[in-house]
């Protein structure tokens, strides 16, 4: 099996919300946060005829590039790593014990959602490199008046800088602050779909991959 680019990227951007991994059968790729609020899932090219379970996925990912063209044998108990022009380069790879591997152990049912607004790739590098800059640990999305604002700030402290972005939401009209961690903006970089659930949970759904991810809202968040 040979894995496709946006497999290798999907499995690189997994391996910033949890190491493990554990590979199903099929060609749906899932992984959970050891904190367990954020859950993202994955459409791939490739189908997996076996259950794998990674321990340490950047280690995986490392392995596979020392390859040029790596091809992948799944095997009971290890995958085996070769190069494509010349298959007596190989890798034993040992996959993990399955029961020390984080997994989401069942899909994530979404609530009813009260505000859906589409966040470009574009505003949501923008929102990254200012928390960054700024030194912002936070994120809300908050009805002001007329408008709303997506604003990456330190919610405790009033006097810390701010940087806002406004943005076009569908929702009934009340009030609201919505409170996510900057960090746990795992995504892939593109535009994202996103619903909000007075739950206090997230829904960000990829127009450019199949991917998708289901993130917890702070508890300081609120709905009117």
């Amino acid at each position: 099996m040979k894995l496709s680019d946006h497999t290798v990227e999907v499995l690189k951007n997994f391996a910033t919300i949890n190491q493990n991994l554990i590979i199903k059968e099929g060609n749906t790729l899932t992984t959970m946060s050891a904190m367990k609020n954020i859950v993202a899932k994955a459409e791939v090219e490739e189908t997996f005829e076996k259950e794998v379970a990674i321990y340490d996925l950047n280690e995986f990912l490392a392995s596979i590039s020392l390859f040029e063209s790596p091809i992948l044998e799944f095997n009971d108990g290890f995958v085996t790593i070769k190069e494509e022009k010349n298959p007596t380069n190989s890798l034993k790879y040992f996959y993990s014990d399955p029961s020390v591997v984080t997994s989401p152990s069942k899909t994530i049912t979404m609530p009813s959602k009260e505000v859906s607004f589409t966040l470009n790739g574009e505003d949501l590098n923008k929102l990254k490199r200012a928390a960054g800059v700024i030194q912002a640990p936070d994120l809300v999305l908050e009805k002001k008046g007329v408008g709303v604002f997506l604003t990456v700030k330190d919610k405790k402290n009033d006097t810390a800088n701010t940087f806002s972005l406004a943005v076009d939401t569908v929702g009934d009209g009340s009030d609201f602050k919505f409170f996510f961690k900057v960090e746990n903006l795992k995504v892939m970089e593109g535009n994202y779909d996103v619903d909000i659930s007075s739950k206090n949970i997230s829904h960000l759904s990829s127009t450019n991959h199949t991917v998708e991810y289901w993130v917890a809202l702070e508890p300081e968040s609120s709905y009117e």
